[in-house]
């Protein structure tokens, strides 16, 4: 699939996405949203990959959306650059920054952003489904809605309350200031701070650390598990998914291999494969209710 915002590689396991248009900061545009959507599309499809790391071009990860249409950027009526085309709800344009949130939550591999550079409103939104953020001291962060006189996208009103809490998620959001990464670091939006050079080979570090030692069909049943149970009414919601993928999982060939391998002192080679062996009783997120197009 030929990408003209993004680019899309596959190697020893790992997909890289990395936003691909530095003459812009790596701006977010129309195109930019669907490409970003077809790649974990592609990295689901792919048995072959195992992990993604999700990096920018250049010396920004994303600066926001595309602001070069002036005033008029974000009216749906003038530009349709921050809109997902034809699809709505309850009768309004679809937030784009949105679908890209939901599909990344969506995904049946793990995603690891390496934020190398400024990462400001919806550069920083669509991070926030990714299961671990390392950012590089360069970066710098901003939910710098209310300072453009619009409001949190991305789904971010659901997930940055989920990760930070919600006093640190209100003083970014209420303030819209840009911050530093150890402020990242220290209110837990990020996991580490690196030195720029040193950025994207712990990513890679941590997909490799994942895909040399895991089994596949366990990695997605526990991101499944993790992020349904943020919303989960109580422990006894997780304790029954819980119990009935043990039951589906401990006696497939996966389990075998893993406690064989481990007593045998030798590296495990699973078997399963997450397009066919997935059980269906792992979570999912609720079915898309609006048509995408």
């Amino acid at each position: 699939m030929a990408f003209t915002e993004i680019q899309y590689e596959v190697a020893d396991g790992v997909a890289t996405i990395t936003l691909d248009r530095p003459h812009r900061l790596n701006a977010f545009t129309y195109v930019m949203r669907g490409e970003l959507i077809d790649a974990f599309d592609l990295a689901d499809a792919d048995d072959e990959v195992r992990a993604v790391v999700v990096t920018g071009r250049g010396r920004a990860f994303c600066a926001g959306a595309d602001l070069s249409g002036g005033g008029e950027t974000f009216d749906h009526r003038r530009t349709g650059e921050m809109y997902a085309g034809r699809d709505t709800v309850d009768g309004s344009p679809r937030d784009g920054g949105g679908t890209v949130a939901l599909r990344i939550a969506g995904s049946l591999k793990p995603v690891i952003g390496a934020i190398n550079g400024p990462a400001v409103g919806v550069g920083v939104t669509m991070t926030l489904p990714m299961d671990i953020r390392l950012a590089s001291d360069t970066a710098r962060f901003g939910f710098v809605f209310a300072r453009r006189g619009i409001v949190t996208e991305a789904a971010s009103s659901w997930f940055l309350p989920r990760l930070v809490g919600i006093s640190q998620a209100m003083e970014w959001a209420a303030t819209g200031r840009v911050f530093p990464a150890d402020e990242a670091l220290r209110g837990r939006l990020v996991s580490r701070v690196l030195a720029p050079d040193e950025l994207l080979p712990a990513a890679y570090a941590l997909a490799r650390e994942i895909a040399d030692n895991t089994s596949a069909v366990s990695v997605a049943a526990i991101r499944r598990l993790m992020w349904s149970g943020l919303s989960a009414a109580s422990p006894w919601e997780a304790h029954r998914a819980d119990s009935v993928l043990m039951h589906a999982l401990g006696s497939a060939p996966d389990a075998a291999e893993g406690v064989t391998a481990f007593l045998e002192k030798r590296a495990a080679t699973f078997p399963m494969k997450v397009s066919g062996d997935l059980p269906g009783a792992v979570p999912s997120w609720p079915d898309n209710p609006y048509e995408r197009h």
